[in-house]
């Protein structure tokens, strides 16, 4: 191996996870390898502007009729309409019904902020119910927002899988009205998503209790592979005619993370007025959205050869996901790495939950210069056929004693 890391260095980083890329970026070994980040990357290790991304932009650059005019609060009418659309169905009863209200804000963050402002102003239960653990951002967010924070039962470590009878006892004993954050696809950090039977239980127990879905869906598409599949969750709820929340975000299906596209949609019988106050919340906030990342959604969803071009990159990338949990999961078999490594190829989406310990994660970035978060979570999206062996072999190292 290389010049090894200092022991604090090391620890430093993997406890601080805004600081792994920064040690990553400032380590000069050849053979280092940064796992931390949530973006998607190549087999060559680079980021991707999908082409057809490209080819809505340069279509946007041509069109010397443009302007850049503010948008309207509710952000770009063509966005709002199609984005729904994506995530509910085209053929969605509640979008049939007009009973969907959409809004047009910044990513996905942007989207829940708003949602979570809006709700504690005007739903009469202030308290959010978020995933044990879930992505570092939701417990900081709603309380900003008005909103109080309880947790809910959802990874099991032993079994690197679902707690899923802890999670339904969680939900049952939860106030009556309460809001529950959700993730449709590909839940962060850990990957373990509920079957669809597990999620037609949680349903009838939520619609029972009177608790309301505030979906994130952040990985439509990026996940299976199918953007109808990532959406069945929460078209369950939408059919059940009850009301729902959803936050998209273009980022990762889209690859536009610096542009910051996202939509808020609310499903209620009172979807006209909804949209009056979610004016309230957005108009002092940021007062209107960004217009060009919106238009090259727009551009590309309202197209049928673009939109069918996107759905083969968006699986393109998926597959290649998949791909490395397999080629992961077959190395560290071929290795006879102690213990059962099926949940790497069980659990979907983005990232890995490993089951190594912050010890473990220490030792391999010092002796292996590979960085991940202290939890031992991964991203695969990080992760090429070239490193597969590398990554395996710090792996086996650190299980076998070596930490």
């Amino acid at each position: 191996m290389s010049a090894q890391i200092p022991d604090l260095f090391c620890l430093a980083i993997t406890r601080v996870g805004n600081l792994v890329t920064v040690a990553f970026n400032k380590d000069p070994s050849p053979i280092k390898l940064n796992l931390s980040v949530g973006a998607y990357r190549t087999e060559e290790g680079k980021p991707l502007v999908p082409n057809v991304v490209r080819k809505a932009e340069q279509l946007l650059v041509n069109d010397q009729s443009r302007v850049k005019e503010y948008l309207p609060i509710v952000g770009l009418a063509d966005f709002n309409k199609l984005s729904a659309k994506v995530i509910f169905g085209a053929d969605s009863p509640a979008i049939q019904e007009n009973r969907v209200t959409t809004v047009q804000c910044l990513s996905g963050t942007g989207s829940l902020r708003v949602g979570g402002e809006f709700l504690a102003r005007n739903y009469p239960q202030r308290t959010i119910d978020i995933p044990q653990p879930t992505w570092g951002n939701h417990a900081k967010l709603f309380p900003l927002a008005g909103l109080s924070v309880k947790t809910y039962r959802y990874y099991d470590p032993p079994t690197r899988g679902l707690n899923f009878q802890g999670l339904l006892e969680d939900l049952s004993s939860a106030p009556l009205g309460a809001i529950v954050l959700l993730h449709a696809c590909a839940h962060n950090p850990t990957g373990v998503d509920p079957t669809i039977e597990q999620w037609e239980q949680i349903r009838q127990l939520m619609r029972s209790k009177g608790l309301l879905p505030f979906f994130d869906s952040a990985y439509q598409g990026f996940a299976s592979g199918s953007l109808d599949a990532d959406a069945q969750p929460v078209r369950m709820f939408v059919a059940d005619g009850g009301e729902c929340l959803v936050a998209q975000s273009y980022a990762k299906n889209m690859g536009l993370y610096g542009e910051h596209v996202g939509a808020l949609s609310i499903s209620a019988d009172v979807a006209i007025r909804v949209e009056s106050q979610l004016k309230l919340v957005i108009r002092p906030m940021y007062s209107n959205p960004p217009i060009h990342g919106a238009s090259i959604v727009a551009t590309i969803l309202k197209d049928r050869n673009m939109f069918n071009e996107w759905t083969v990159e968006l699986k393109a990338m998926a597959d290649r996901i998949i791909s490395m949990r397999q080629q992961l999961f077959e190395a560290l078999r071929a290795r006879g790495t102690p213990g059962d490594w099926s949940h790497i190829i069980k659990q979907i989406g983005m990232f890995t939950f490993t089951g190594l310990n912050s010890e473990q994660v220490a030792f391999m970035t010092r002796e292996y210069h590979i960085y991940m978060t202290s939890d031992g979570r991964i991203s695969m999206a990080g992760l090429s056929s070239k490193m597969v062996p590398h990554l395996a072999d710090a792996i086996h190292a650190a299980v076998t004693g070596g930490a």
